[in-house]
């Protein structure tokens, strides 16, 4: 095997076991799930100013199995598209498809990251851009971003945010992309399943990790997967797929779990006013819409298709 077979060809471990990273880390643990999703194919990584990028550890040693550029903050989506073009310049010899993968946190993507996201977004460019969500910025001790939530206190927020969470995948579904979806790291098939889906689609896809970060939500290690189970269950984080910008589906129903629950195991909410009422009126409107644009959805492939 040469030198460029050992750089292409992957095991299931994207990330190698000895890393840094902290107890109960939601990103290492999508990590882990998005290897597992990508066994046998061919990929590299764009990764900018995040804890994923503290991940990979000092030169030349490295936590990731996989060929890694290190970008500015603000410039993920834009390094991507210039590996991307010269993918497309250099075919595999093998006519082996390589992807190219944007793993940012929501410092990166909601924020500081915004315009070239939108910008490769609104050029369809050929690459897949993940987000995991720890609305925070973990990496710089845990100040706001517009991902964080109302009423969470950070270093910044000390007495809690006073703005809601900015609904990215929707701002994503605006550019019209192929393919939006939320993933969740307590639902590993529905994870694996949009992964794969995304991988035999061309263009720009966009995926949001729900990843907890018991150093900055205050919670304990263990309780992550479960965190974001009642995320899901209660309606506060909603799995589904939006495809072309139109096309909606709900991977998962959410079985009645009242978000006070999801509130209480996290003290970065602690001694604040959560208006958990209007957390429930916000969940279920929500809800509400993806169901009416779910079921319009079906209508009108049953009309197209004449079924």
């Amino acid at each position: 095997m040469n030198q460029t077979d050992n750089l292409s060809t992957k095991s299931d471990c994207l990330l190698r076991p000895g890393n840094t990273n902290c107890g109960g880390c939601g990103m290492s643990t999508g990590l882990t799930m998005l290897g597992r999703a990508l066994a046998d194919e061919h990929y590299s990584m764009i990764i900018p100013a995040c804890c994923g990028i503290v991940t990979a550890g000092a030169f030349p040693t490295t936590a990731y199995s996989v060929p890694v550029v290190a970008s500015t903050f603000a410039s993920a989506p834009a390094f991507a598209s210039g590996v991307a073009a010269v993918n497309e310049l250099n075919p595999d010899p093998g006519e082996k498809r390589r992807h190219v993968i944007c793993w940012a946190g929501d410092g990166g993507t909601y924020d500081i990251g915004i315009a070239t996201l939108s910008a490769a977004a609104e050029r369809n460019e050929n690459l897949i851009y993940i987000c995991y969500d720890n609305e925070i910025y973990g990496n710089t001790g845990g100040q706001r971003s517009s991902a964080t939530p109302a009423a969470a206190k950070t270093t910044t927020t000390p007495r809690g945010k006073g703005e809601v969470k900015k609904d990215i995948i929707e701002i994503l579904a605006a550019h019209r992309v192929p393919y939006a979806a939320t993933l969740s790291i307590a639902h590993p098939e529905d994870f694996r399943e949009k992964i794969r889906k995304a991988l035999e689609i061309e263009g720009f896809r966009f995926f949001l990790i729900h990843a907890p970060c018991p150093t900055g939500w205050k919670t304990e290690p263990a309780e992550s997967i479960e965190l974001v189970s009642l995320a899901v269950r209660s309606g506060v984080f909603p799995l589904y797929e939006v495809f072309d910008g139109v096309d909606y589906r709900i991977n998962a129903e959410p079985d009645g779990t009242d978000p006070a629950r999801y509130y209480e195991k996290q003290k970065r909410f602690s001694g604040q006013e959560v208006d958990l009422q209007d957390v429930r009126s916000s969940s279920a409107r929500r809800l509400a819409r993806l169901r009416q644009l779910s079921e319009l959805s079906r209508k009108t492939a049953t009309q197209t298709h004449g079924c």
